[in-house]
């Protein structure tokens, strides 16, 4: 890989950040220094960004929805919006996840909802015709199965992107925007076990019940996570030919 991909936490915990950080390092399939950590919970985004060959944008507790936010959640926000608004220009390459995909889907005029969350663990999954064509998705089982946790959702496709992946739950999983984004509402670098071990930073936060963590986790284990793992390998393909 000629320059290091980088890696956007916005998870103000550090223990499922660097965590987090791990599962894309393993997905992605580069090593340690391939992969550069940045905190954007306490640092703002990097202005050097094209020494990256591109972006991936972790979860976060956070929501788009959020009634009461704290300046440090106002500046990450805008700080993602920035990161959006590059990428689909084609001044960089980004993959936002989660939280990430409502902050796209807002700069872009859509609407983000609390009517379309989806409960902690495996969920079936659909590409669209154009995902089954993207360059990203399009090598992906046309049905796959990914672990999703989120209290808000997109309520359809926004304007001027492209949906990619939905289900009955959640209309739209992920779509693309622009030259060189792609947004994803469920998570596509933990392994099973990786996402149990996230589960017990947020086992009071509402995700789930926390008196029901041993069911949730068992469920978590029967999980097949491979799909989303190639999905971040053709990312990180993708990184090392643009």
């Amino acid at each position: 890989m000629t320059a290091p991909l980088l890696y956007v936490c916005a998870r103000p915990e550090q223990v499922a950040a660097v965590a987090e950080w791990a599962s894309f390092r393993d997905g992605l399939g580069v090593r340690d220094d391939e992969l550069v950590h940045h905190d954007l919970v306490r640092e703002p985004l990097p202005a050097d960004l094209d020494r990256f060959g591109a972006v991936v944008v972790g979860g976060s507790p956070f929501n788009v929805t959020d009634p009461d936010k704290t300046d440090e959640q106002r500046r990450l926000e805008r700080d993602l919006e920035r990161l959006a608004a590059a990428a689909i220009e084609g001044r960089t390459s980004a993959l936002f996840t989660c939280f990430g995909i409502g902050v796209v889907t807002r700069l872009l005029g859509g609407e983000v909802t609390l009517d379309h969350a989806e409960g902690t663990g495996p969920a079936d999954i659909s590409l669209t015709d154009a995902g089954r064509e993207d360059e990203l998705f399009g090598i992906l089982h046309p049905r796959f199965e990914a672990l999703t946790a989120h209290k808000e959702g997109t309520a359809s496709v926004p304007p001027g992107a492209t949906l990619l992946a939905e289900n009955v739950d959640c209309p739209v999983q992920a779509y693309r925007a622009g030259r060189a984004l792609w947004a994803t509402q469920f998570h596509p670098e933990p392994t099973a076990e990786a996402f149990v071990e996230r589960m017990t930073v947020y086992r009071d936060a509402g995700y789930f019940d926390a008196d029901a963590f041993d069911e949730v986790s068992a469920h978590v284990r029967t999980a097949s996570v491979e799909q989303p793992t190639l999905l971040l390998r053709s990312f990180a393909a993708r990184a090392v030919t643009a």
